[in-house]
């Protein structure tokens, strides 16, 4: 079955967690009691008897299955995998021997099966017309491989191999430290679905729990949280700018971790899952590759540092890892856990509730819900919430409960960021400009091209000119009476083909002025560099605080002569009677020809329209080279400014952006506005009105970005957050 691409969820999560690791049953039951106090927060179908998803994430019991007639030596010793098979005896047979075929492969010894103990008359039709068969296989841990990480790297290797081959197959987890329970459940109907967690047996000192609302997708098994790491409440906003980046920084990351086994477990994640599965298969990649799990959180799901009070050190650390990875924006709260820590964080925003308590016996319960646990008062000795970008974490190997401060201030000062930021960044507004004099066409060319680029008197006077005189984009009333782009007559730019989109559901929008402390505007130019490897050269990117460039800063750019820049000016243009299509992928090639030659700056440029040439519009440019680049494994290694005198309005540089634009130079609406001066239509000097010019738009496009609940401009880019109005021919 196809699903939709934008999936978002809003969820109950909880955590229940022995912080000395002591293992027992009532961390599994306390679990139980949390997800079965959050119906409200689950959702279910017409007939009330089918959920949308519950889920548990334990450690694996050795007490529990130490009983089973298999050869489980010692704890940890042996890997276990909670697999979703067909329901059919043959295609679940076939892929039993294939996954058992791929761990002998791997060297490892595949230990047997176990059919999971369930009672399938609790459910609902719809639930029961689509279970899985479900099965636990086990592994044994070579004497070769220390336990823990090392086992469950040589685990997610299997499971990577497995899923290639076997589309039909979901394996909800398989590692030597956590499993997960979970389906198509109300929230009572876990624990009377699954006889393991009914066991006394059974014990862990580590439970996290997931209720599932789900409010624009499709229920089904493996869309139950948790996820192999995670339990999420909220949306990843960026979604799809996240994935498509991720996708690209497949030919730029690598690791001697796995080198060997890179092609085999590429892509890093599954597109077809949730926004929550996508988010859980990137921290996965990275913690196999040696990232730490938190310090892995702390670079996707950053705190806002750009206009907040924080030491030096963890201020450069951000900025540091901001050059290579754009924050996975939106609602979220996050728990997550390798089966030694747990910790929750918040996203920058803090729009999803996440409070705790610790108790006399060093438990924490931690939950999106107060009182989901009967605690006497005179048990608990701290009562606290998480704020917006903080995070917790709970080390069951010792260290026990980290606050967000040292947890950290460890990671910003495992290697000198700043000293390598100094080293390496540079800054657009620091660069010299060369000594020569902006172009600029006659007034005979400026009024051809206000025809060409279909240049208005209203744009003109309600759009450029308010924008210049008063700072700030022209208010205008909510309705618009104007034929969809479709069907109108007029021939409009490719621009109004496009809508702009509007929070949903539970994906709130963000007030961009009163929070202004979580917004940024960055961007970065150049090529990425290796996120799975700390070293100075990943930060040789151009820093542009302002995404919409003067003359002055596009000729910094043009002129740009330092290692690791090369900029290289492709034109868009083409002859009249060619074929658009052709026209783009003559556009391809200029690009491929410029990567060969080092170039990692593509400046797209249609200026020289005249009576025999014209221009691909600079959405379409834009948006097809993106693609080009993502599917050619060169997005990261390239970035993309637009020159081009078609956009004037917020939403013309909104849709740029979106689509993939990293910086745009508006050539021709910056002469109108000196064209105005000169006409007396506006007093003003030309290089402060072409500024303010600037920054309305920019604090446009930030408003466009809350709309959707996206803080950072770095997050809305190539995110793609609007809409395509339907095309008809005509």
């Amino acid at each position: 079955m196809h699903y939709l691409n934008h999936e978002h969820d809003a969820c109950g999560i909880g955590a229940v967690v022995q912080m000395n690791g002591i293992k027992s049953y009532s961390i599994v039951d306390q679990s139980l009691q949390i997800v079965e106090k959050l119906e409200h927060r689950a959702g279910k179908d017409a007939s009330g008897k089918v959920g949308d998803g519950v889920g548990i994430l334990l450690q694996i019991s050795h007490s529990f299955f130490s009983r089973l007639p298999l050869d489980l030596k010692e704890e940890g010793d042996y890997g276990v995998g909670m697999f979703f098979f067909p329901n059919s005896t043959l295609e679940s047979a076939q892929s039993m021997k294939l996954f058992e075929t791929i761990v002998a492969k791997k060297g490892l010894r595949f230990l047997g099966w176990r059919k999971v103990p369930c009672h399938p008359e609790i459910l609902g039709k719809a639930a029961l017309e689509c279970m899985p068969l479900i099965y636990q296989g086990f592994i044994e841990r070579p004497d070769s491989i220390e336990k823990g990480l090392d086992f469950d790297r040589q685990l997610y290797l299997v499971r990577r191999e497995f899923e290639k081959c076997a589309k039909d197959t979901y394996v909800a987890s398989l590692s030597s430290r956590t499993i997960v329970y979970k389906g198509m459940f109300l929230v009572d109907q876990l624990r009377a679905f699954y006889d393991d967690l009914q066991d006394t047996n059974y014990q862990s000192a580590i439970g996290i729990v997931h209720s599932r609302f789900s409010t624009n997708t499709t229920p089904s098994w493996k869309r139950a949280h948790p996820n192999r790491l995670i339990a999420h409440n909220g949306e990843i906003n960026t979604i799809q700018g996240n994935e498509n980046r991720m996708m690209a920084r497949e030919e730029s990351m690598h690791s001697s971790l796995i080198e060997s086994n890179f092609q085999e477990i590429l892509p890093v994640m599954d597109v077809t899952g949730s926004d929550s599965a996508r988010l859980d298969n990137t921290l996965e990649f990275l913690m196999m590759n040696g990232m730490d799990l938190v310090k892995a959180l702390m670079i996707l799901v950053p705190e806002p540092y750009k206009h907040t009070n924080m030491s030096k050190d963890k201020y450069d650390f951000y900025h540091y890892y901001a050059t290579m990875m754009e924050p996975w924006d939106g609602p979220a709260a996050i728990l997550f856990s390798d089966g030694e820590i747990v910790g929750a964080q918040l996203d920058r925003n803090g729009l999803r509730p996440a409070r705790y308590y610790i108790t006399k016996d060093n438990t924490l319960i931690l939950s999106s819900e107060v009182g989901v646990l009967d605690l006497p008062a005179d048990q608990i000795v701290e009562k606290s919430r998480l704020e917006p970008g903080k995070m917790l974490v709970i080390d069951t190997k010792g260290a026990g409960l980290i606050e967000d401060e040292e947890l950290k201030a460890k990671y910003a000062k495992m290697h000198p960021y700043g000293e390598w930021l100094h080293q390496s960044l540079l800054h657009l507004k620091s660069l010299s400009a060369p000594d020569k004099k902006t172009r600029i066409h006659t007034q005979a060319q400026r009024d051809r091209l206000y025809k060409y680029f279909g240049y208005t008197y209203e744009d003109m006077k309600e759009q450029i000119l308010p924008m210049a005189k008063m700072h700030k984009e022209p208010i205008a009333s909510m309705g618009t009476d104007i034929p969809l782009a479709p069907f109108s007559k007029l021939h409009p730019n490719l621009f109004q083909y496009f809508k702009q989109l509007f929070a949903q559901v539970t994906n709130p929008p963000i007030d961009s002025l009163r929070e202004e402390v979580v917004t940024d505007t960055t961007v970065y130019i150049g090529s990425d560099g290796n996120l799975l490897e700390d070293v100075k050269e990943n930060c040789r990117v151009l820093e542009i605080e302002h995404p919409i460039l003067d003359s002055q800063d596009m000729d910094k750019i043009k002129n740009l002569d330092k290692e690791g820049f090369k900029p290289y000016v492709l034109s868009t243009l083409f002859y009249r009677g060619m074929p658009l299509k052709d026209a783009i992928e003559h556009l391809f090639v200029e690009a491929d020809r410029a990567y060969r030659q080092g170039a990692n700056i593509l400046i797209l440029s249609d200026r020289g329209v005249d009576e025999s040439r014209m221009a691909i519009p600079s959405l379409l440019a834009v948006s097809a080279l993106e693609q080009h680049l993502i599917k050619t494994k060169k997005k990261t290694a390239i970035s993309m400014i637009v020159e081009s005198g078609e956009p004037k309005r917020v939403h013309d540089f909104a849709c740029l952006l979106g689509y993939g634009a990293s910086a745009i130079h508006p050539y021709l609406a910056h002469e109108c506005i000196e064209e105005m001066i000169d006409l007396d239509i506006l007093d003003k000097e030309p290089s402060k009105a072409i500024a303010d010019y600037n920054e309305a738009i920019l604090m446009g496009i930030v408003k466009i970005a809350a709309k959707m609940g996206i803080s950072t401009l770095q997050s809305y880019q190539g995110a793609r957050s609007l809409k395509r109005s339907v095309l008809v021919k005509k």
